[in-house]
């Protein structure tokens, strides 16, 4: 059973994918900011993150190019999902290094393709 992490500073959101998640699945667990995320990411290494972008303090942007940089994190994939649509914000996202750019609201067969897609054996 693969472990994702949210990261996500709205409740309501993250009982959502949490629940979409665990009904497919999977190990879900969850953090309401970037920082925690990051350090939880470092001590437990879950198998794939999904990262909002808009958060207080640090932004999911920056969150997910300090994991890309890192390389105890760098394995770690990233998918972003924001309400920000614009082109210019999914290749920003990308270029940080998030593995996919997801906008809300987010359709779940199409989040659990991409799920599936950098989890090939995770089913």
């Amino acid at each position: 059973m693969a472990n994702i992490l949210i990261i996500d500073d709205s409740p309501t959101d993250v009982r959502v994918f949490t629940t979409l998640l665990e009904k497919a699945g999977f190990s879900v667990s969850s953090v309401d900011n970037a920082e925690d995320g990051i350090e939880r990411i470092r001590v437990h290494k879950p198998d794939l993150v999904i990262m909002d972008v808009i958060m207080p303090g640090m932004n999911g942007f920056q969150a997910t190019r300090t994991l890309s940089r890192d390389p105890a994190t760098a394995d770690v994939p990233v998918v972003m999902i924001t309400t920000k649509s614009m082109e210019t914000d999914r290749v920003w996202g990308l270029r940080q290094g998030a593995k996919a750019f997801i906008t809300k609201p987010v359709n779940e067969k199409e989040l659990l393709a991409c799920i599936d897609n950098l989890l090939p054996k995770a089913h």
